[in-house]
C-alpha cells in the first residue's frame, strides 16, 4: 500500500525531501471547518491577483505565492484520522489498518496510542478531525515537459464558495460562461474511433469558443482520460493563446496514487509528480492534461466516490452565480455531459435531472449511457423492469450477476424519472440530423432546457440570446434564438448590442444589424459615453482619455476624478485627426441635458456598477441622439483597433470616404505612440485597408462622374470637424490616394485655376511676358471652353490669378532677386548702400510681409499658436524663416561701418541659403521633384554617416596626435591635428610627417612657437631625427584608411542607393503627394508677385483692418446646400454598396479562396460519405415505418368497408377474411395510448419523488407499474417519517405506534378534522389509511399534519389581459387572460394564493397573508359564485403512502375591467411580510408555477376558452 503523505508531524529530513527550501510545518491546534464558515480575509485577498493579468495557466509570482501560501492554510482544512481502530480487512500487503484505510504509523502520535475509544465502533465524525491543509500549489508531471497546474487538498466540509474563491481569485482564472461537468466511467472503456474523434473535437470545441469550465473525476482513467487527451490535442495543435481550456479535476485525496509527493506544509511550488500506471494497483494517477486539481478529502484511504457531493455542491454553486462580461449578466449555465458509466453515473444523471440540469448523453459509448439512449423515446410507461432487465443483460453482460431485484427496481424508477424529464435530456447519436458535432449538441441542450424552462413574458428568448452572446457562438443564435417561434423587436436587441460590441463580436453585431437594428435609434449620448466608459484598460486611447481628465481634474483643483464626457473624447480625437478639423463633440453649455426615454426588455445588463439597461429608462425628455451614430460608434470601434467591428461599421456608414481616411488618420496617429510593436503592426495595416477603401469608392465614382467625385473632396463634411476629404488625406499621408489620378486631375485643374489645362507651358510664358495676345486664341479658358464668352477684364484677371501665372511670376520674380542680389554682394557692395541694395532691402520686406501674412492666415480661426505650429511643421517656411534672419543680422553688420565686411560675409551665407530655396520651387517639376526628394532624404543618411565616421576620425586623430606630438597647447592646432587632418586623410591627403622618410624638420616649429607652423613631432635630440614607432603609426594608418575608406565610404553608397531605389519606386507618389503643397500655397497667394506683392497686402489690410470684412477661404473647401450634399451623399453611398459587392466577388474568385470552399466541399462530402453508412440503417428503419403506418390505415379503410359491405347485406360474415395483422394494430394502438399518457402521466409522479422535500429521507423508489395497491410488489419496504410541526395547533400523532393510531376516526369528522375523501371511502390498514393514488415510496404523513386527506383551497383569480385602448388581448385567435399569483417568504417560485386548510378554518392561513382582515368575508362570497374547476386528489410532494392532499380549485373570473369587486381586490391586496410578492401574471402554460397549480390553470384556461 502506498506510504500516506497527510502527516501534521512531518520530521524535518522527511520534509526537506518531499518539499525542499523548506522549515518545518508550524505547530496548529485542529479546528474544525464549522469555524471557517465565514472566510476573514476574502476581501483582502481579492486584490492580491490584478484581474487585467489573469489568464488561466500562469506563473506564480512572489506576490502570489505569499498570498497563497498565506491563505490557503487559514481558510482551506483536511482532514486526519486522530484514533486508530483496528479493521477486519488488512491493506495490500496483508498489514493492519485502521477503519480509515490508512496504517497505524501513518496516523498522528497520539492517535496510535490505545485510547479510550479503543474497542468501540470507528465513528467518522468523532474519530475524524479537521486541520490546516498540508497540500497545495503547482503540480509539475515529471518526464511531460513543462506542463504545470494548480492542486490544493481540500476537506469534504470546505463551503463551495471558498473553493471557488480560490479558484476565481488566487487561481486567476476567469468566471465561466458555461460548466461543463463530464461524468461516465472511471475504468478505461473502448469507444468507436469515429465516436471519439467526434466526442474530442465538440467537446474542445465548446469550451474553447463559450469560455467554459470542464470539470472531471481528474484521474488518467476512463472518461477523465478522454477529456485529457481532447485537451491535449487541441493544445497541441493550436497557439498559446487560444489552446488554454480549463479543465478541473476533483478527484478524491485518499484514492490518488504519489500522493505524498504532492503533501508540503508551506506549498510546493512546484510539486514533482510522477504518473505511474504500472504499479498504481487499486489508487488512480492524476490526468497530466487537466489543468488543476481539487483534491477531496474525508480522511479515508481508497474509498472512491468521496468527491461527488463536494463536486455536486461546487457546481451547483457556480451555476448560482452571476458573470458580467462585455455588458452581459447571465447565471453560468451547467451542462452534464455523460459517457458509458455505472452505477455511479446513473446517481450523477440522476441528481443532475432533479436539480434541472440539462444532460447530454453520447450514445454508443457503453453501458448507463446506452441503456438511457435506447429508451429515451420511449413512452414512460413502456420503461418496465422486464424493460431494464433486458438492456442490463445485454450492455453490462459482464456484471449482470450483481444486480439485485431491489437494484432493478431503483434504476427503473430512476431511469422513469429521467426519461420523464424530456426537456432536460438530449442524446447525442452519431449522424443524426442536425447534430453531426458535440458541441452543436451540448448547447442545443442547455437551449433546449431553457426554452422549456418555466419564465416570465420574454425572459426566456433573453436568457437565451445572452447566453449565445457570452459564448460567442452566432450559428446556434441563427439556428436556435432567431427563428419563426419569435418576434424580435429592434429595440429588444438593443442591449445586447452593446454587449456585443463591448465584448467584441462583431459577428453578433453583423446578426443584429441584419434583425433590424438601427444605428440611428441605437446611439444615443448616454450609450456613446457608456461604450467610452468600457473601453479595454489596455487601449492606448483609454488611457489618453485618463490623461485628458487628470489634467482637468488638477485644472479644476478638485479631489475627485471628472466624470466622462464628450467632449473629453473629442479632445483626444482631435489630436489624433489634426488641428485642421473642428471638435467632433462640442462642450455642453448647461450641465444638465436631455435624457433618453426609451423603453427596453427587462434584462440585466451591468458593467462596472453602471446598468445598460438604465441608459434606456430615464424619466421623461426627449432623446438626444448623436449627430451621426455611424461615425460615432466607427471611431469607437477604430480606436480601440477592432477590425472586423470597424469594417462592419464603415458598411454602414454614408460619409464613407471621409470616414475611411478619417479613420486611417486616427490609426496611423495611434500607431506613433503605441509601444506594442504587434499592436503597431495591426493599426498601420488597418490603416491601409480603410485607405484602399477610400481609394475603392473615389475609383467607382470618378469612373462614373468626375466632376461630382471631385465635389466629393473638397465638400466640408460636418460630421468630421468640417474638414474635407482631401485635407484628410494629406493630414494621415495617404499618398496612394492623394496619387489617384482622379485627385491629381483636380489638382491640374486647380493649378490652372480658369485655364484650360491643355495650354502648352510656353503659351503661358508667352502671354505672361506679352499679355495682349491675351485677347488673341493662343490662351484658351475652361468657359470659353464651354461657349461661354469672357470679357477682356474677365480674362485678364482669370489668367493672373491662375495659381500657375502666379508660380511662373514668382520664379521669375525670385530669379530677378537672386541676380540683383548676387551683383550687389559681387560687383556693387560700397559703404553706403547704393539704389540696387536698396531695391534689394525693400525686395526682402516684401518677402518679409508675405511670410508674416502666411504665418497669421487663419480662415478657420484656429488661432496665433496652432497656425504657427502648422507653419513651423514646413521644411521651407523654416528655410524662409533662416534666410530672413540671416539676411538681417548680415544688414545689421552692413549699416555698422566698423564690421562692414563681416557683414557682407554674413550676406553671402544669407545668398546660399536663398539659392536654397530655389528646390522648393523646382518640386513642380515631374522631373525634379523626384529627384530632391531623393536629395533630402539621402541628407538623413549623411547625418547617421557622419555620426559613425566622427567616431573613426575623432579615435585616429587623438591617437595619432598623441603619438607623434609631445604637449600641444595651441587649441587651432589641436583641432587640424585631431579632425581636419585625419578628415583629409580620407580623401588621399596623408600627412608628411606620419613616417619618417618625408620628415622634414623646416616644415615645422620644433617647440611650436611658430603660429603658421605645426610643431614637430618627437625627435632625436641630436640629429633631429623622429624617434616615434613609424610601424605603430602606419599600421594606425592603414587600418584607419581600409575602414573609413573602404567600409564606411561603401556603406554610405549603399546608404544612398537604398534610399535611391526606395524613393525611386514610389517616387511618383510622393512627388504626387507633396505637389499639393505647392499648388495650394500658390492658390491662395496674391496674384501679384514680390515686390509688387506689398499692393496686395495693403489692399488685405484695408479690407481686414478698416472694413472689418471676414477672411476670404482660399483653401481647397467647397460648402455645398443641404439638398445637394445630400444628394452627393446618397449617390456616394450607392457606389459604396457596388464596391462592397464588388469586393465580395472578387474574393470568391480568388484562387487561394477558391482553393479553400473546394476543400471546405470535400471535407463536408466525406464527412457525409462517412455517415451514410450510419444513416442508411435509420432511413431504412423510417421507409419501413412509413410503409408500416401506410399498410395500417390501407388496413383500416378496407375493414370499413368491409364492415359496410356486410352491413348492406352483401356477405354473411362467416368468410369474412383478416384484414391487417392484429399484432401491428395492437402496436399502433398502444403506440397511440402510450402517446395519450405521455401527455397525461397515469399515476402520480411528484409524490414519487425519491428525495422527500424539506428532509434527508429518501422514499423507496416505486416503478410506474408498481404504483397500484392491486399490484404485488414483495420488495416494498418504505421508510417511515412524520415530521413534528411545533407550530401547528393540530396535527396527529409524531410515531406509528398503534396505540395512538387507534384514537383516529377515519373516513368521517374528527372532531374538527375533516377526514372524509372527496373520492369515497379509502382503505385503513394496520392503523394506517392508503393513499387511493397507490404507493409513494414512504409511510407516515410526512410534512402533512394529518393522515389521511389534508384539505386545502386554491382560489383561481382571473381577469381579461387588455390594451391601454381596453380591448382584450389575443393570441392564436384566443383571449389571454391574468392571474393572481403570489410569492410567499422562502420560497423560489410562484404559486396560486391558497393552500392547506386548518381546521374549522374556511380560508388557507396563505391566503390570509395577502388579504387584509376586513376583505375576508367578500371573499368568500366570490368563492361562492365562482366555478368549481377542480376538487379532489392533489399530486403534491408532500404526499405520503399514510397522508395526501386533496384541494378545491375556484374559479373567479373578472370579465369586466370596471368590475367593482376586482378594483376591490386590488385596494385590499396587502402583504404582512416585507418579503412577500404580488403581482398579475400574464397566463400561459410556461408560467413559473408548482406543476399541479398549472394544471388547475389549464383546467380554468379551457373553462373560459382563453389561451394556454
Amino acid at each position: 500500500m502506498s506510504v500516506r503523505g497527510r502527516c501534521a508531524k512531518v520530521l524535518p529530513s522527511e520534509l526537506n525531501k518531499v518539499c525542499p527550501e523548506r522549515g518545518d510545518d508550524p505547530a496548529t491546534h485542529p479546528r474544525k471547518m464549522s469555524d471557517f464558515e465565514v472566510v476573514p480575509n476574502l476581501q483582502q485577498s481579492s486584490s492580491s491577483v490584478s484581474k487585467s493579468r489573469r489568464k488561466a495557466h500562469f506563473p506564480t509570482g512572489s506576490n502570489e505565492k505569499e498570498n497563497l501560501i498565506s491563505w490557503i492554510p487559514e481558510n482551506i482544512r483536511k482532514k486526519e484520522c486522530t484514533y486508530f481502530v483496528e479493521s477486519s480487512q488488512t491493506s495490500d500487503s496483508g498489514r493492519i489498518v485502521c477503519e480509515c484505510g490508512y496504517l497505524r504509523e501513518q496516523h498522528l502520535d497520539d492517535g496510535a496510542k490505545p485510547p479510550i475509544f479503543l474497542g468501540k465502533e470507528w465513528d467518522p465524525s468523532r474519530h475524524i478531525q479537521e486541520m490546516p491543509t498540508d497540500a497545495f500549489g503547482d503540480i509539475r508531471f515529471t518526464g511531460l515537459g513543462q506542463k504545470t497546474g494548480k492542486y490544493v487538498r481540500v476537506s469534504s466540509d470546505t463551503p463551495p464558495r471558498v473553493i471557488y474563491h480560490l479558484m476565481t481569485q488566487h487561481w486567476g482564472l476567469d468566471a465561466p460562461n458555461l460548466l461543463i461537468s463530464v461524468t461516465g466511467g472511471a475504468k478505461n472503456f473502448i469507444m468507436k474511433p469515429r465516436l471519439k474523434n467526434i466526442f474530442r473535437q465538440g467537446l474542445v470545441k465548446v469550451a474553447q469558443t463559450t469560455g467554459a469550465w470542464i470539470i472531471t473525476g481528474g484521474s488518467h482513467a476512463g472518461v477523465m482520460k478522454q477529456v485529457g487527451e481532447a485537451v491535449r490535442d487541441f493544445i497541441l495543435s493550436c497557439s498559446h493563446k487560444e489552446g488554454e481550456i480549463v479543465t478541473i479535476g476533483i478527484a478524491t485525496w485518499g484514492t490518488v496514487y504519489n500522493r505524498e509527493s504532492l503533501v508540503c506544509p508551506m506549498g510546493g511550488f512546484p510539486a514533482e509528480y510522477v504518473l505511474d500506471e504500472e504499479n498504481q494497483g487499486s489508487l488512480s494517477c492524476l490526468d497530466s492534461n487537466h489543468s488543476h486539481f481539487i483534491l477531496v478529502d474525508d480522511g479515508t484511504h481508497g474509498r472512491y466516490g468521496v468527491e461527488i457531493p463536494l463536486r455536486t455542491k461546487l457546481e451547483k454553486f457556480i451555476s448560482e452565480q452571476t458573470k458580467v462580461k462585455g455588458g452581459v449578466a447571465i447565471k453560468i449555465p451547467i451542462v452534464c455531459v455523460v459517457l458509458e458509466g455505472g452505477p455511479g453515473t446513473l446517481d450523477t444523471i440522476y441528481n443532475a435531472i432533479t436539480n434541472g440540469t440539462p444532460c447530454v448523453i453520447v450514445e454508443g459509448s457503453g453501458r448507463v449511457a446506452d441503456v438511457i439512449a435506447q429508451v429515451a423515446n420511449l413512452p414512460v410507461s413502456k420503461i418496465t423492469i422486464a424493460l431494464i432487465q433486458q438492456k442490463l443483460s445485454v450492455l453490462f453482460h459482464d456484471t449482470y450477476e450483481l444486480f439485485t431485484e431491489g437494484k432493478l427496481v431503483e434504476w427503473t424508477k430512476k431511469i422513469q424519472d429521467i426519461v420523464r424529464s424530456r426537456q432536460l435530456l438530449t442524446i447525442f447519436r452519431e449522424g443524426k440530423y442536425g447534430q453531426q458535432d458535440v458541441d452543436v449538441a451540448i448547447l442545443q441542450a442547455l437551449f433546449k432546457a431553457s426554452r422549456n424552462q418555466d419564465h416570465f413574458g420574454r425572459e426566456n428568448w433573453d436568457h437565451q440570446l445572452k447566453l449565445a452572446v457570452a459564448w460567442n457562438r452566432v450559428d446556434i443564435a441563427r439556428s436556435e434564438i432567431f427563428t419563426d417561434d419569435h418576434d424580435w423587436k429592434p429595440t429588444d436587441l438593443h442591449p445586447v448590442m452593446a454587449a456585443a460590441l463591448i465584448s467584441n463580436k462583431p459577428e453578433f453585431v453583423k446578426l443584429f444589424l441584419e434583425q433590424g437594428v438601427r444605428l440611428k435609434d441605437f446611439v444615443t449620448w448616454d450609450t456613446l459615453l457608456y461604450l467610452y466608459d468600457n473601453l479595454a484598460p489596455s487601449c492606448l486611447f483609454h488611457s489618453k482619455l485618463q490623461k485628458v481628465l487628470l489634467e482637468e481634474r488638477e485644472h479644476t483643483a478638485g479631489s475627485k476624478m471628472p466624470r466622462l464626457q464628450l467632449h473629453h473624447i473629442s479632445q483626444v480625437l482631435r489630436e489624433l485627426l489634426g488641428c485642421s478639423t473642428q471638435p467632433l463633440y462640442p462642450k455642453p453649455k448647461h450641465t444638465e441635458r436631455p435624457r433618453l426615454s426609451i423603453p427596453v426588455p427587462h434584462i440585466k445588463l451591468n458593467v462596472q456598477g453602471s446598468s445598460l439597461r438604465s441608459l434606456y429608462k430615464r424619466s421623461a425628455g426627449r432623446v438626444t441622439f448623436t449627430m451621426d451614430p455611424v461615425r460615432d460608434l466607427l471611431i469607437w470601434a477604430v480606436v480601440q483597433n477592432r477590425k472586423e467591428l470597424a469594417e462592419i461599421i464603415w458598411a454602414q456608414s454614408q460619409d464613407c470616404m471621409a470616414a475611411a481616411l478619417a479613420c486611417s488618420k486616427i490609426l496611423k496617429e495611434l500607431a506613433k505612440e503605441e509601444e506594442d510593436t504587434d499592436t503597431t503592426d495591426d493599426m498601420l495595416a488597418l490603416a491601409e485597408q480603410f485607405e484602399h477603401k477610400a481609394i475603392g469608392v473615389f475609383t467607382d465614382c470618378y469612373r462614373k462622374d468626375e466632376e461630382r467625385a471631385q465635389k466629393l473632396l473638397t465638400r466640408v463634411s460636418e460630421a468630421w470637424g468640417k474638414t474635407t476629404c482631401l485635407q484628410l488625406a494629406l493630414e494621415a499621408k495617404n499618398m496612394n490616394f492623394v496619387s489617384h489620378g482622379g485627385v491629381q486631375a483636380f489638382l491640374t485643374k486647380v493649378w490652372w485655376g480658369k485655364l484650360c489645362v491643355d495650354n502648352g507651358l510656353w503659351r503661358v510664358i508667352t502671354c505672361m511676358l506679352f499679355f495682349p495676345l491675351l485677347y488673341t486664341n493662343l490662351i484658351t479658358f475652361s468657359r470659353e471652353k464651354r461657349l461661354q464668352p469672357m470679357g477682356c477684364l474677365t480674362r485678364l484677371r482669370a489668367f493672373f490669378t491662375a495659381p500657375v501665372v502666379i508660380f511662373l511670376m514668382n520664379i521669375l520674380s525670385y530669379f530677378t532677386f537672386l541676380l540683383l542680389f548676387a551683383y550687389v554682394l559681387m560687383v556693387d557692395f560700397q559703404p553706403t548702400p547704393s539704389w540696387r541694395e536698396y531695391l534689394i532691402y525693400f525686395w526682402l520686406f516684401s518677402l518679409v510681409c508675405e511670410e508674416t501674412r502666411q504665418l497669421l492666415y487663419d480662415p478657420d480661426g484656429l488661432g496665433l499658436v496652432k497656425m504657427a505650429s502648422l507653419y513651423f511643421k514646413d521644411f521651407w517656411n523654416k528655410l524662409d524663416i533662416c534666410a530672413i534672419l540671416v539676411f538681417i543680422a548680415g544688414l545689421t553688420c552692413r549699416l555698422i561701418p566698423s564690421t562692414l565686411y563681416p557683414g557682407r560675409i554674413i550676406l553671402s551665407l544669407a545668398f546660399i541659403i536663398f539659392c536654397l530655396r530655389l528646390m522648393h520651387i523646382f518640386t513642380v517639376s515631374k522631373t525634379l521633384g523626384p529627384k530632391i526628394i531623393i536629395v533630402k532624404r539621402m541628407m538623413k543618411d549623411v547625418f547617421f554617416f557622419l555620426f559613425l565616421l566622427a567616431v573613426w576620425v575623432v579615435s585616429f586623430g587623438v591617437a595619432k596626435q598623441a603619438i607623434l606630438i609631445h604637449n600641444e597647447e595651441r587649441v587651432e592646432w589641436l583641432f587640424r591635428g585631431v579632425v581636419y587632418h585625419s578628415y583629409l586623410t580620407i580623401f588621399g591627403q596623408i600627412p608628411s610627417y606620419i613616417d619618417g622618410v618625408n620628415f622634414n624638420i623646416d616644415q615645422c616649429s620644433p617647440n611650436g612657437t611658430d603660429p603658421y607652423k605645426p610643431k614637430c613631432p618627437e625627435t632625436n635630440a641630436d640629429n633631429k631625427k623622429p624617434i616615434f614607432p613609424e610601424w605603430l603609426t602606419v599600421i594606425l594608418l592603414c587600418l584607419y584608411l581600409l575602414f573609413t575608406n573602404i567600409l564606411l565610404l561603401n556603406l554610405l553608397i549603399a546608404m544612398f542607393n537604398y534610399t535611391f531605389q526606395q524613393v525611386q519606386e514610389h517616387t511618383d507618389q510622393i512627388w504626387k503627394f507633396q505637389r499639393h503643397d505647392l499648388i495650394e500655397e500658390y492658390h491662395g497667394r496674391p496674384p501679384a508677385p514680390p515686390p509688387l506683392i506689398l499692393l496686395n497686402h495693403l489692399q488685405l489690410l484695408v479690407r481686414r483692418g478698416l472694413l472689418r470684412r471676414p477672411a476670404t477661404h482660399h483653401k481647397l473647401k467647397e460648402k455645398l446646400e443641404k439638398n445637394e450634399e445630400a444628394a452627393l451623399l446618397s449617390w456616394e453611398m450607392f457606389l459604396k454598396e457596388n464596391y462592397l459587392q464588388h469586393q465580395q466577388c472578387q474574393e470568391k474568385q480568388n484562387t487561394e479562396q477558391m482553393i479553400r470552399d473546394i476543400a471546405q466541399r470535400v471535407d463536408v462530402l466525406a464527412e457525409l460519405l462517412d455517415l451514410d453508412r450510419v444513416k442508411r440503417t435509420g432511413v431504412v428503419e423510417q421507409r419501413l415505418g412509413s410503409l408500416e403506418d401506410q399498410v395500417h390505415q390501407s388496413a383500416q379503410a378496407l375493414r370499413w368497408m368491409m364492415q359496410a359491405l356486410r352491413g348492406n347485406g352483401f356477405s354473411s360474415g362467416e368468410d369474412l377474411p383478416a384484414v391487417g395483422s392484429s399484432r401491428a394494430l395492437d402496436f399502433k394502438e398502444a403506440d397511440l395510448e402510450g402517446k395519450a399518457e405521455e401527455r397525461r402521466p397515469p399515476y402520480h409522479v411528484l409524490a414519487r419523488n425519491l428525495l422527500y422535500p424539506g428532509s434527508h429521507t429518501l422514499r423507496f423508489p416505486v416503478p410506474d407499474e408498481k404504483v397500484p395497491w392491486e399490484v404485488d410488489f414483495p420488495l416494498y419496504d418504505p421508510p417511515a417519517y412524520s415530521a413534528d410541526h411545533k407550530d401547528m395547533a393540530v396535527q396527529d400523532p409524531f410515531s406509528l405506534s398503534l396505540e395512538s393510531l387507534l384514537k383516529i376516526n377515519y373516513n368521517t369528522m374528527d372532531g374538527l378534522i375533516d377526514r372524509q375523501s372527496f373520492h369515497g371511502l379509502y382503505a385503513v390498514r394496520d392503523g394506517l389509511p392508503l393513499n387511493p393514488m397507490g404507493r409513494t415510496g414512504l409511510r407516515g404523513r410526512g410534512r402533512l399534519h394529518c393522515f389521511g386527506p389534508n384539505h386545502a383551497l386554491h382560489p383561481v383569480v382571473t381577469r381579461w389581459r387588455r390594451n391601454l385602448d381596453g380591448s382584450i388581448i389575443r393570441k392564436s385567435l384566443k383571449k389571454t387572460l391574468e392571474v393572481l399569483v403570489a410569492q410567499y417568504p422562502l420560497s423560489d417560485v410562484w404559486a396560486l394564493p391558497g393552500g392547506s386548510l386548518e381546521p374549522g378554518e374556511t380560508l388557507p392561513l396563505k391566503l390570509k397573508w395577502i388579504l387584509r382582515r376586513e376583505f375576508w368575508p367578500q371573499f368568500q362570497n366570490l368563492l361562492k359564485q365562482g366555478t368549481e374547476v377542480h376538487k379532489g386528489y392533489l399530486d403534491d410532494p408532500r404526499n405520503t403512502d399514510n397522508a395526501w392532499v386533496e384541494t378545491v380549485a375556484v374559479s373567479v373570473h373578472f370579465d369586466n375591467q370596471n368590475d367593482v369587486e376586482m378594483k376591490r381586490l386590488n385596494s385590499f391586496l396587502q402583504g404582512c411580510d416585507p418579503e412577500l410578492c404580488i403581482r398579475w401574471q400574464v397566463l400561459d402554460k410556461r408560467i413559473p408555477l408548482h406543476a399541479n397549480h398549472k394544471e388547475l390553470l389549464h383546467k380554468v384556461s379551457t373553462l373560459l376558452g382563453a389561451y394556454y
